[in-house]
């Protein structure tokens, strides 16, 4: 984990953590999505 440290560049590059990631963004953006739709439909509805 590098929370607190510097990346390490020497480490191996996943595919499965990419995969992992890109999901995580696209669910993220998902969610806000969501909660914008929700926050003007109790706004404006």
């Amino acid at each position: 984990m590098y929370f607190f440290g510097k990346r390490k560049e020497n480490r191996p590059k996943s595919f499965n953590l990419k995969v992992m990631h890109t999901f995580n963004k696209i669910a993220i953006i998902v969610f806000i999505v969501g909660l914008l739709y929700k926050l003007i439909e109790y706004l404006f509805f």
